[in-house]
């Protein structure tokens, strides 16, 4: 098991790929969720106002 986590003496460079990839990803899944909030809510929004033209 310590074999495979000092991954041959480039256990720093492949875990901290992992940790910077993971926080890369987690961020965009947290981005793309705020932003389709926000896209959604200006929608229902235009649409109430669009209505209340009408």
């Amino acid at each position: 098991m310590i074999e495979f986590l000092s991954m041959g003496g480039y256990a720093f460079y492949v875990w901290s790929s992992y940790a910077i990839a993971t926080l890369l990803l987690g961020g965009i899944v947290i981005w793309s969720a705020r932003r389709y909030r926000s896209v959604r809510n200006d929608a229902i929004n235009r649409a109430r106002r669009y209505r209340r033209k009408s």
